[in-house]
């Protein structure tokens, strides 16, 4: 099964994101590694990762911790 991410507003609303799949977690983890400040730039506020239709984990705030 794939793992993608789904990008959310601050208020919970999914919003546009790159559409990207990826075959296990470790390597979806890894791209939001590395794009995760142009995501926040774009506008979204948070993200969940899902597995299939079932979130493995989220919503994870993007905001930088105070």
């Amino acid at each position: 099964m794939d793992y993608r991410w789904r990008y959310q507003d601050e208020e919970g609303r999914e919003v546009d994101g790159p559409d990207v799949a990826f075959a296990d977690q470790g390597e979806a983890e890894d791209w939001f590694s590395e794009v995760w400040a142009e995501l926040r730039s774009s506008g979204v506020a948070q993200v969940t990762l899902l597995r299939a239709e079932s979130e493995v984990y989220g919503p994870m705030s993007l905001s930088p911790v105070e």
